[in-house]
């Protein structure tokens, strides 16, 4: 008789849990910093709606809502081939240009780009993601 109480008690402490937040990731498959952020995200229970960002570009206008009041220098991917050739460190461009380009190539997006209620958190960053 112990052992039903103690199971209904479990049954119940699991079904009191707080639902599991979901979370826009955007990313693309091969990356391994977006491996780990997701590995990081999952293992404390977030939900994550995923978007490859190489299939299915950001448009400009989204971008733009997704960049909102940050610099727009933070969303660019000093390791893209786009950043280096264009030597973006030392000019970088407008906040206009920087959003045609990275609609043009989402490889100039640093990645993940991780979105949920309001807030935004680029690249893997725990203590930000930590926080949803």
């Amino acid at each position: 008789m112990t052992k039903a109480v103690g199971k209904s008690t479990a049954r119940t402490a699991a079904t009191k849990r707080k639902p599991r937040k979901t979370l826009q990731f955007l990313h693309k498959p091969t990356c391994a910093t977006c491996r780990k952020a997701r590995t990081f995200l999952e293992k404390r229970g977030f939900h994550l709606n995923f978007r490859d960002m190489t299939k299915k570009k950001l448009t400009s206008a989204e971008l733009e809502k997704l960049i909102g009041k940050h610099d727009h220098e933070e969303f660019l991917n000093p390791r893209s081939e786009t950043y280096r050739e264009n030597d973006m460190k030392e000019n970088p461009p407008s906040r206009r240009e920087a959003i045609s380009l990275m609609a043009k190539d989402p490889g100039l997006i640093r990645r993940p780009v991780v979105v949920a209620g309001g807030r935004v958190v680029i690249g893997y960053d725990e203590k930000g993601m930590i926080r949803f």
